[in-house]
């Protein structure tokens, strides 16, 4: 089984790509669909109905099984490599932070129902900070992957806490410009 582990590392790098693909579309989706609300009413049913049918696309073909190819084939690097779990702190810092995706993934999966029932929660720019969400997340655990060490995390922690600030930052110069237009 030791043989296969780059095969799972490969699969498992592919398919993280394709979900967080689905994870930042969707959520500029949501955003859309949001912003579709200030629309006329004949086309904001239009594009509504149809945000709604991208969205349920997008997630039920692209997000969902990316995200569970993702998770499957990472757990078979471990069953091969086992000793990572005991051996790597590192590793369980990247575990967490991989939960927190799977949160953020699920999160989103209710954002999109409750858009699909014609609930706004939460408004596009509140949808856009939203999006940045994933960023970090994938941020924070690319950076604990490739630095593997339980104090090397400790500075990119504090790298991500600035750079969180910079992305918040940046969105909120965005909507001022925006604004202005």
């Amino acid at each position: 089984m030791n043989d296969y582990y780059q095969y799972f590392l490969a699969v498992h790098i592919i398919f993280v790509v394709s979900w967080m693909a689905g994870l930042f579309y969707g959520v500029r989706l949501f955003i859309y669909h949001t912003e579709a609300n200030d629309r006329p009413e004949l086309e904001k049913n239009i594009l509504q109905k149809e945000f709604t049918k991208i969205e349920g696309r997008l997630w039920n073909i692209i997000t969902i099984p990316a995200m569970c190819l993702t998770v499957l084939a990472g757990a078979l690097m471990y069953y091969t490599h086992f000793d990572f779990l005991v051996t790597q702190s590192w590793m369980w810092v990247k575990l967490g932070f991989v939960g927190l995706l799977l949160v953020y993934h699920f999160i989103c999966q209710n954002i999109m129902k409750q858009l699909r029932n014609g609930i706004f929660k939460y408004s596009s720019n509140q949808l856009r900070l939203w999006n940045e969400v994933a960023t970090i997340l994938l941020v924070a655990i690319v950076f604990t992957v490739m630095l593997k060490s339980a104090v090397n995390w400790i500075y990119g922690l504090l790298g991500l806490i600035v750079f969180s600030a910079i992305i918040m930052m940046a969105v909120k110069i965005y909507k001022r410009y925006r604004e202005k237009k």
